[in-house]
């Protein structure tokens, strides 16, 4: 192989390489955009800080809930406190409470 042949090579690659180069970005740029907005989609409800205003529970309620038949305990804005009955709620005014009560804190619940 000659250095012709070199830079002849090198300048097929230089003018091929943008347009291979621009669908590369076009792909991870349009997969992160879809992680992305799946990972926005799948969060809960039960995004707020307890120490917000519209978080804070009422103190005949108390600041967590458990389902007196489950293992876990939430937040009462959560969406799995949501699918616990009204009769089957217990309410603790701590997570250490809760924990000595026996529950686990809930996993899909942001904000504990």
């Amino acid at each position: 192989m000659t250095i012709a042949d070199m830079h002849e090579k090198c300048k097929k690659l230089v003018h091929e390489a943008p347009r291979d180069v621009g669908i590369v970005l076009i792909l991870i740029l349009a997969s992160s955009a879809s992680f992305g907005l799946g990972l926005l989609s799948g969060k809960s409800s039960c995004s707020q800080q307890l120490d917000s205003p519209s978080a804070s529970p009422t103190a005949s309620t108390g600041k967590f809930v458990a389902s007196k038949n489950g293992t876990r305990y939430y937040l009462p804005e959560c969406a799995g406190a949501a699918r616990i009955s009204e009769e089957n709620k217990m309410w603790f005014a701590s997570a250490a409470a809760a924990t000595a009560a026996g529950y686990a804190p809930a996993s899909n619940c942001s904000g504990m």
